[in-house]
């Protein structure tokens, strides 16, 4: 397996960081593994000396990230997205260790985007943007201290895809999984339709949105269900004459 492909086709994001010393971290703990696409939402701080000073030789990896108003942005492309947290939340989405996620994570790298997301240092992801990923990534950690530095954590991750590069049972995935940017369409189609049907009170919308997004994180949708379920949206508003 050409290693480069799974690598080059992962992306770490970090969402709303505080510290440069953080990113500078995170670049370096990416770039001694292998890791190169490293995209920042609403940040913080600026990539300044401090940061440029602890990324070390990743400078290179801090001048080619992209900074992105939204974490919807920054997955548009991604067929999956890994949110790395330590708390456990309700609803919560199929959840991994990273040596337990990282062969999966890489089958699919091998011709579909994927994303690592780490939320700020002071208050993680929130369940919003927990609800735009896929999966949950728990670092095991003391569970009486399961504070994890943000470079800590990118690192752990990145080691752990790195060494299950030696994996040979990776494989690709039967089909192709659906990018989050189709997906949220399908997500925000399917709520409207609802609406409209008048199962869905959007005034009194209990966990009924959140308990769909799980399902279809659970599902994994492909690229193909998408198409086949706005097809079913699309009748089901033709019957109706909307």
């Amino acid at each position: 397996m050409n290693t480069l492909i799974p690598l080059a086709n992962i992306r770490v994001v970090l969402v709303e960081t505080s510290h440069p010393g953080n990113l500078g971290a995170a670049a370096r703990a990416m770039k001694v593994m292998g890791l190169a696409d490293l995209a920042l939402v609403n940040p913080k701080c600026e990539i300044d000396n401090e940061a440029r000073a602890r990324a070390s030789g990743a400078v290179d990896v801090l001048e080619h990230t992209v900074i992105l108003a939204s974490l919807d942005a920054a997955l548009a492309d991604v067929a999956l997205a890994a949110a790395c947290t330590s708390r456990r939340r309700d609803l919560p989405h199929p959840a991994w260790t990273p040596r337990q996620a990282a062969p999966k994570l890489l089958g699919i790298a091998q011709s579909q985007r994927v994303a690592l997301v780490f939320g700020s240092e002071t208050y993680g992801l929130s369940n919003e943007q927990l609800m735009k990923c896929r999966w949950l990534l728990n670092v095991p950690s003391n569970p009486e201290y399961a504070s994890l530095n943000l470079g800590a954590a990118v690192q752990v991750l990145a080691y752990e895809l790195r060494a299950s590069l030696d994996d040979t049972t990776l494989a690709l995935p039967e089909f192709e999984l659906a990018s989050h940017e189709s997906e949220q369409a399908l997500i925000n189609e399917l709520e409207k339709t609802l609406i409209d049907l008048g199962f869905l009170n959007p005034a009194n919308p209990k966990r009924l949105m959140p308990r769909l997004r799980r399902f279809f994180a659970k599902a994994g949708l492909e690229k193909e269900e998408v198409a086949i379920w706005r097809g079913v949206l699309s009748a089901v508003r033709g019957r109706r004459g909307g």
